[in-house]
């Protein structure tokens, strides 16, 4: 199983950014709960121009139009025009329709020739379906969303300016999807982002843009992972708990909330926020102006909170909030999505096959490469 070392969480301590300024490690749960939801830790000062460099290549992550990299009132306008649509209440009528297009991708791969990629048939095409059902997306620009997200997303191995160049076609995609829905509004998420926004009032267009690209791109790569990885440990690891997972609907649920809780997206072991002010946090004392890394891959492995590992509380409901979706004003929106669709995921696939098992050892595996969340490249099964 492709998995980080984590150390033990322990106090605030100095540590180095990829380009060696420093910055403070914050690792403990209470101690990253606290930053992520204290004002004076932002994130739009990190790309102020005298801004040390968190990241060696261009990304969607760091343009500084991104919802996520806003604070204040201006994080806030932007988040009001998308919260209504990701209530927990919104995600339950939606749930008919996300079970029925998993049902049709089990349809498909109960038809496919054994061992058949489960990654192919199911763990990506999934998410791209949800998405863009919920965007009201044409079926052509499926296709491009896996190129898009590629270079979204890259970890620096792909040269800088064909980033650029692919983002900038990303974004000229999403300013269209805007212009279309102005003229002819559906009832998918882009039609209420304009409506809100419209409400809202004084919102730049390149902050909705880049909010309509994070959407597109966030809303499936990193649920695409999530099951990816989740499958991977499941069948690899625990193959005595998968028939449970097609019996029992709520089981499955926590089960979910486990993986997304344990299993890591990627490599990206800490979100990076900016001390505006001097803050003291688990009884140390962090600088105004200090950059901080609140590690949530730590904290969610802090034994004086969550005392159950993967191997022994797979089904024991989580013991408090996962950080995994972050914490604070800047707390996923998506994250109800994300667990309903990893939940019915997982149950209706253990119930159409009971017997699913991997085709391949674990160390076969081969990983997906180019991005900064990892999962398999391919995962071959039978049943």
């Amino acid at each position: 199983m492709h998995c980080l070392h984590f150390e033990e969480p322990g106090p605030p301590r100095p540590t180095e950014l990829p380009d060696g300024s420093p910055a403070w490690l914050v690792s403990r749960y209470p101690d990253v709960r606290q930053v992520l939801s204290d004002p004076r830790f932002g994130r739009a000062r990190l790309y102020a121009d005298e801004a040390p460099s968190l990241f060696d290549a261009p990304d969607i992550v760091n343009n500084p139009d991104l919802m996520f990299n806003q604070d204040g009132p201006d994080h806030l306008r932007l988040r009001r025009t998308l919260r209504r649509a990701f209530t927990p209440r919104a995600v339950a009528r939606w749930r008919p329709w996300i079970t029925e297009i998993v049902e049709q991708l089990l349809d498909g791969l109960a038809r496919e020739p054994r061992p058949a990629d489960v990654v192919e048939t199911f763990t990506f095409p999934l998410p791209v379906a949800v998405v863009s059902r919920l965007m009201g997306l044409d079926p052509s620009v499926r296709g491009r969303l896996r190129h898009w997200t590629e270079h979204a997303f890259s970890d620096g191995s792909h040269e800088g300016e064909q980033v650029e160049s692919v983002l900038r076609e990303f974004s000229a995609f999403g300013a269209a999807l805007l212009d279309e829905r102005r003229q002819a509004p559906g009832d998918d998420l882009i039609s209420g982002l304009v409506r809100a926004a419209d409400e809202e009032g004084d919102i730049p267009e390149a902050q909705l843009v880049s909010l309509v690209c994070g959407l597109v791109v966030g809303g499936h790569d990193s649920t695409m992972t999530m099951l990816g990885n989740g499958l991977l440990y499941l069948l690899g690891e625990r193959p005595d708990a998968w028939r449970r997972l097609g019996t029992d609907e709520d089981a499955a649920g926590t089960v979910a909330d486990r993986l997304i809780h344990l299993v890591p997206l990627g490599d990206d072991r800490g979100s990076a926020r900016h001390a505006s002010a001097q803050a003291v946090i688990g009884g140390v004392t962090i600088p105004a102006g200090a950059v901080v890394l609140a590690d949530c891959g730590m904290a969610n492995r802090d034994p004086d909170v969550f005392p159950s590992r993967l191997a022994d509380g797979l089904f024991t409901p989580l013991e408090a909030p996962t950080l995994s979706f972050g914490a604070g004003a800047h707390y996923c929106l998506g994250a109800w999505l994300a667990r309903v669709e990893l939940q019915i995921a997982l149950h209706r696939l253990a119930a159409r096959f009971p017997d699913l098992r991997l085709a391949e050892p674990v160390d076969a595996v081969t990983w997906r490469t180019g991005s900064t969340s990892r999962s398999p490249q391919s995962l071959s099964v039978t049943w």
